[in-house]
């Protein structure tokens, strides 16, 4: 058993029960999965194992492909069984990437958050054009985009700029010590759809009026 397994492993005997929309619940055979909006529904498809949890986080209810798997959209209706804590460890890391691991790394106090403008500054090819995103564009894209309600579940770490905060999202919205029963989705670096929104962005501005 990793730390990764042993950290999840401790967080369900503490009473861990939901990552991102995932309710998980211990039953004689294992472990149940479910949307956590559908834990009082008792008519949902059951699935079994953990490849199962691969298919269900990639489309939305409406049959959209979902790019970005901490976006609020993960379809309803469904029932999964997991037979131990291993195949659980694989469904979850199937529904949220990484998510555990990077869970694990910022407990223990070495997930370095990187600054958009840092991330922006890697960027070579057709996405060196992001560098040249103003401040106030930046803001706002990251308002738009990366908001709980429809965008991202992830708890933001990174700033602007260090020093420059992002200040276009509730407080919360940077806050990970979420309730004890609840594993934090954490995003420490710009993921790609962001960068790409960036170039979009900034495209458009120099497009003549």
């Amino acid at each position: 058993m990793n730390g990764i397994t042993e950290a999840l492993e401790r967080w369900l005997r503490a009473g861990g029960r939901e990552i991102g929309e995932v309710h998980i619940q211990s039953v004689d055979s294992g472990w149940e999965l479910r949307h956590r909006l559908d834990e009082p529904r008792a008519n949902l498809i059951a699935h079994t194992g953990a490849e199962a949890a691969r298919v269900l986080a990639q489309y939305t209810d409406a049959g959209e492909f979902r790019p970005l798997k901490t976006a609020p959209n993960l379809r309803r209706g469904w029932l999964l069984t997991i037979p131990d804590l291993g195949e659980l460890r694989r469904a979850l890391d199937y529904f949220y990437p990484a998510m555990l691991g990077v869970g694990v790394s910022y407990t223990l106090g070495t997930l370095v958050p990187v600054a958009l403008r840092t991330t922006l500054a890697r960027q070579t090819g057709m996405y060196r054009v992001t560098q040249k995103i103003t401040d106030t564009q930046a803001q706002q894209m990251v308002g738009d985009f990366c908001r709980s309600d429809g965008g991202c579940l992830k708890h933001i770490l990174w700033p602007l700029a260090p020093g420059e905060p992002i200040s276009t999202l509730p407080a919360e919205k940077f806050s990970p010590e979420a309730a004890p029963a609840t594993w934090p989705l954490l995003c420490h670096e710009a993921c790609n759809l962001l960068v790409a929104k960036a170039r979009e962005v900034v495209k458009k501005a120099d497009l003549p009026s």
